[in-house]
């Protein structure tokens, strides 16, 4: 495939999940079934997973400094694999369960409100730059895929350790 074609493939998806997530988070679908007993581990789960990548992603960096290609390859696909189940989990959570109101006042209230606005902002803006990175590293695009993890990476890493910090927070006012 050529990279136009590549680019509007990663955008079309990239929008599409974003709308999902959307749609989702505005309880737009009704919920026609009762809720599965397993959903109300999910947010925990994501927060296991979102802990997992972040080591992950940090284990690559290591690898790609003491060029070991084929371990920063497998572990970035091993990252990208969790973050992939994390969106299915995160959409299976969303779907069934009305969103929790953050609880804190104060200081606090405001420090969570920042962390989750850029957590969410950065988490829309770094599925599209995963997927083209993604793309020039496994068609071994290097200079290309250096230009883009520059910002990627560290855009992808903030995600995963603020989807934990957001969890640590909100989840004592969960109501299930």
């Amino acid at each position: 495939m050529n990279d136009k074609l590549i680019f509007r493939l990663v955008m079309v998806v990239s929008v599409v999940v974003f709308a999902v997530v959307v749609i989702l988070n505005r309880k737009l679908i009704p919920v026609s079934i009762p809720t599965p007993e397993f959903v109300y581990f999910l947010p925990k789960l994501n927060a296991i997973i979102n802990a997992s990548c972040s080591v992950l992603l940090m284990l690559s960096l290591y690898q790609i400094k003491q060029k070991n290609i084929e371990r920063h390859k497998r572990l970035n696909i091993l990252t990208f694999l969790l973050s992939s189940l994390f969106l299915v989990s995160y959409i299976i959570f969303h779907y069934f369960v009305k969103e929790t109101t953050f609880g804190g006042e104060g200081l606090i209230k405001y420090i969570y409100y920042t962390i989750l606005i850029t957590h969410i902002v950065l988490a829309a803006a770094v599925l599209p730059l995963v997927l083209l990175s993604f793309n020039n590293g496994l068609k071994l695009e290097v200079e290309k895929h250096r230009k883009l993890v520059r910002y990627t990476y560290p855009i992808w890493l903030y995600v995963t350790i603020t989807g934990v910090i957001v969890y640590l927070m909100i989840s004592p006012y969960y109501t299930f």
